[in-house]
């Protein structure tokens, strides 16, 4: 019998709820890890059951979790991500804040991000981690997270790491404060990849030319089964790139209201449809407020790759709704009539079962939600 397994996971502790093959039944399972923050839970397509958590505790420190039964059980890694000293100075990891599965030929790999900017390797389904030297050690990755500074202002983060689905040696992250770089060699060597984006919070180059790095994307997504279409939410706007076509991306926000603008944290695309995606925007003006515009929360999907968009807000709060959608807080399914799913900054739980036309609560009272992630299992 089909099922769909939403994981969640919050400030204070992770939650699975479980809906049945019409997706009209749910049901709440949980807490996990009571009172620890789950930057990221995320379920490995590649191994049913198989799950992968960023527990963060304020006593025994950052660490990752795993479990091989749908989350009923939990072993903590042996040796999680953690940087090695280099010369007289040591970074050391805040938190592990992204998880993202390897490529479908090696079943046990495994990659992460971390605060501050780091990204690491497991080879064994998580139970060790190493560094990507290729790319903790690049002689430029000092300058481009910023230098001494090392990120935004709510902490510096790697994240959006994404394995080509076409090509295992294709990696692209993206680093808060830096912008998105990507690999053609698993990561022993990097490349900036931000030709087109703004850099509004810089003063612009007296010569007129573009920052190669520096950047500040807030998420980033492909295709997949398009691999050369990607999209990015930026603090800057809403992006997209066509690799067919080079290696520039285009503002598609531009093509949002005004009124409403094109910043936010997530994005989300179709399983099929490379030119369907999703967004949460919020308020990014004066001192960033980061809620919905107005206090009024919609979805905005594009069905023409970002040429136009359409407000979708029937079942939310029409006004007076002052929360955001943090960047790894939306996702969909794969279903004929794609679910898409999100979990707001106050606890709630929110799906669509028709494409983001109208929206239901699924789970209203969980703490300030972080990620969340559907799974499906026949």
């Amino acid at each position: 019998m089909t099922r769909h397994l939403i994981l969640v996971g919050t400030r204070k502790g992770a939650w699975i709820v479980e809906g049945d093959a019409n997706r009209s039944n749910w049901k709440i399972k949980g807490p996990m890890h009571l009172g620890a923050v789950i930057s990221h839970y995320v379920a490995d397509p590649r191994t049913v059951g198989y799950q992968l958590m960023s527990v963060g505790s304020g006593h025994l420190g950052p660490s990752v979790f795993i479990s091989k039964d749908h989350g009923e059980t939990w072993t903590e890694a042996a040796t999680p991500p953690a940087f090695a000293p280099v010369g007289d100075s040591a970074r050391s990891v805040d938190h592990v804040f992204w998880l993202t599965p390897g490529h479908a030929s090696e079943p046990n790999v495994w990659y992460a991000g971390t605060s501050p900017q780091g990204l690491f390797k497991s080879r064994d389904g998580g139970n060790t981690w190493e560094e990507v030297k290729g790319f903790n050690h690049h002689p430029d990755c000092f300058t481009w997270r910023g230098g001494d500074k090392d990120g935004t202002p709510d902490g510096p983060k790697l994240h959006s790491i994404i394995v080509d689905h076409s090509d295992k040696t294709h990696l692209l992250v993206g680093m808060s404060g830096g912008g998105i770089f990507e690999s053609f060699d698993e990561g022993a060597t990097w490349k900036p990849l931000n030709k087109g984006v703004a850099m509004d919070f810089y003063p612009p180059k007296e010569d007129g030319s573009e920052y190669e790095f520096g950047h500040d994307p807030h998420c980033m997504v492909m295709h997949p089964v398009h691999s050369n279409r990607l999209y990015h939410q930026n603090h800057c706007g809403l992006y997209a790139l066509d690799r067919d076509e080079g290696d520039r991306w285009t503002r598609i926000g531009d093509n949002m209201p005004k009124d409403v603008g094109d910043i936010g944290f997530p994005i989300v695309v179709h399983p099929r449809d490379p030119d369907t995606a999703w967004t949460f925007p919020m308020d990014g003006s004066g001192q960033w407020p980061r809620t919905a515009p107005g206090g009024k929360p919609a979805v905005f999907r594009t069905r023409d790759g970002g040429k136009s968009f359409e407000r979708m807000a029937k079942g939310f709060p029409a006004e007076q709704g002052w929360w955001t959608v943090k960047r790894q807080c939306m996702a969909v399914d794969a279903e004929q009539s794609v679910g898409v799913y999100l979990g707001t900054t106050n606890g709630q739980l929110w799906g669509s079962f028709d494409e983001g036309a109208t929206w239901q609560g699924i789970a209203m009272d969980l703490p300030q939600i972080y990620s969340v992630e559907v799974v499906t299992i026949k």
